[in-house]
This record gives C-alpha cells, structure tokens and sequence, in this order.
C-alpha cells in the first residue's frame, strides 16, 4: 500500500518540493543520489539520502498543528539510525543556496 501511495506522491510533488528536488537530484549535492517520496517503515519521506543516511522533509503551513505526529515519526527515523533535516517551505524557496549547504554539510558529517 505504502509504494502505491509513495509513487502517487512522486507524481505529484508540491512545488517547493519540486523546487527541492531541481537541486538535489542527479547527485548534485556532493556526489549523493537521493530518492524522493521514499517509503520507510509505516513513513513516507520527501527525500532521503539512503548512503548517509539522511532524511530530508519539507514542511508547511499544516505541520504547526502535528507537531506531536512530527516529533513520533522522527524520533522512529532515528531509531532507524536515520538522521533528520526539516525545512520550512518559505526557507526552499527564499533561501535555497542556505538550504543546500545545510544539506551538504549533515552529508558531510555522517
């Protein structure tokens, strides 16, 4: 079910994650292939990084009012030996270039 869902999700990208994903994809932060809309566990992430290990998120308005689930689904990413980066949308589309360093810095640390 989750594949099927994860595909669909693929097909149809918000646009800052569209946005995200002309930066981040073809291996164009450090050498690093990341998937999008990736299924993991009950969770499907906005992009991963399965090498290091590094889940990247995108949040937007909705993500104010879950911050409880945000935190749970986080903290089993983590226990997965997964480490987690979130960004605000506004922060992918006014600041992309400080988006990427964060990005090529934590890859840089796993």
């Amino acid at each position: 079910m989750s594949t099927e869902r994860a595909r669909a999700l693929r097909k149809n990208l918000t646009g800052t994650e569209r946005v995200l994903w002309r930066h981040i994809r073809q291996r164009q932060v450090g050498g690093y292939k990341f998937r999008r809309q990736q299924p993991l566990g009950r969770y499907i992430v906005d992009f991963v990084c399965l090498e290091k290990r590094l889940i990247v998120e995108l949040d937007g308005g909705q993500h104010a009012e879950q911050v409880l689930s945000d935190t749970a689904r986080t903290a089993w990413l983590e226990t997965q030996g997964f480490r987690v980066l979130r960004f605000w949308n506004n922060e992918v589309l006014s600041e992309i270039e400080s988006v990427k360093e964060a990005i090529r810095e934590a890859l840089q640390q796993r």
